[in-house]
């Protein structure tokens, strides 16, 4: 603490991000990192728009990053998307960031479910966005009925995180339909390991001006290192976010970034291909806990949320990190006893199942 300190950074309770630890030899579980590299078109367009010597980086980046949009509405033409309905950012968490401030603060409070994304009640204590936390359902389910009081707007992980627990489309649109008068703001990090076929809130952007749906390349693109995310809503609430971007950094994407970015957008096979193997060794690793006597929650995402009755979640995480193997463990009500696992390779998946069988025996 220091008397240079304003009020508000007082009042803050900072968002924790999922330890990078540099062991030996680590089997790294913990930030649902993809497992396999980006499309090889993305490296290659970084490596050109860097250049021989590197002349691009003098110059500074399209502000609007025009390509990154367009890879983007491209990459869902099929659902009518145009480039004016997109807004990018560095990653989704400075999307959101943007969406707290320009759609989210309203004189009532916002409605997110109880155990969701930890950045979410951070950013209300940041941009002072009052909140309500809905209780999830036995089940971890969010309940659509839940959120039918007065609101100033609503958020909702689609996968949520932790849990991996999928709100069917119909659902987000009877949301959607139910407050009309409302924002309703979708965050789908992980939509893209949801099944074959990807149910995202994107195909409802066009019937319903009150939604906007977030995602980031960091996930199913393999991009995390890069920092690139979007939202895609109706032009005026695209607007809004332009507004507040270009009041706080008019260049969020860097050359690279948008480079890179637009270029794994384009590259649909690379994404079908390692989605479908993160979708096959969740189904793998699902089966290989439940016969060690886990409970596992049905996850959509590239994560799982289990927790095994007769053993302590803090115990486990501990002794698996002896092991060189690391996974996520939430210290919070209703959730203390279970671990949030990142699906890794096959060599990964096993070698958390190897250190399991070690364990319990």
């Amino acid at each position: 603490m220091s008397q240079f300190w304003s009020a508000l950074v007082h009042k803050l309770t900072p968002y924790v991000p999922g330890e990078q630890p540099r062991l030996p030899n680590l089997v790294k579980l913990n930030t649902n990192e993809n497992p396999y590299p980006p499309s090889p078109h993305a490296v290659a367009a970084i490596r050109e728009e860097l250049g021989a010597v590197g002349a691009s980086l003098r110059l500074y980046p399209d502000p609007s990053a025009e390509r990154f949009k367009e890879a983007i509405a491209a990459h869902f033409a099929g659902l009518a998307i145009e480039s004016a309905q997109v807004f990018v950012g560095n990653g989704s968490d400075e999307v959101l960031a943007h969406t707290f401030m320009a759609l989210l603060k309203h004189e009532k409070p916002i409605l997110l479910p109880d155990i969701t994304y930890s950045f979410y009640p951070v950013y209300c204590g940041l941009y002072g966005v009052q909140h309500i936390s809905i209780p999830l359902g036995e089940h971890f389910e969010v309940r659509v009925d839940d959120y039918n009081r007065e609101n100033g707007g609503i958020i909702i992980a689609n996968p949520n995180a932790p849990t991996g627990h999928l709100l069917p489309l119909a659902e987000i649109e009877r949301l959607l339909a139910a407050h009309p008068y409302s924002i309703v703001v979708i965050d789908e990090a992980y939509i893209d390991f949801a099944g074959q076929v990807i149910p995202t809130a994107i195909a409802l952007v066009n019937r319903y001006p009150n939604l906007l749906v977030i995602r980031t390349l960091s996930k199913s693109h393999s991009l995390a290192g890069l920092r690139a995310g979007y939202a895609v809503g109706n032009p005026l609430l695209i607007e809004a976010l332009e507004r507040v971007k270009n009041s706080f950094n008019s260049y969020p994407l860097d050359r690279l970034a948008i480079a890179g970015a637009s270029a794994a957008m384009n590259d649909r096979e690379h994404l079908e291909k390692t989605r479908l193997a993160v979708i096959d060794s969740r189904t793998t690793l699902t089966a290989e806990l439940e016969r060690l006597g886990f409970e596992v929650l049905p996850s959509a995402a590239n994560f799982i949320f289990t927790r095994h009755p007769q053993h302590d979640a803090t115990q486990l995480a501990a002794q698996l990190r002896q092991r060189q193997v690391i996974v996520r463990h939430f210290k919070l009500p209703r959730i203390d006893q279970h671990l949030r696992i990142t699906i890794g390779t096959d060599l990964q998946c096993q070698a958390l199942v190897d250190a399991l069988c070690q364990i319990l025996q």
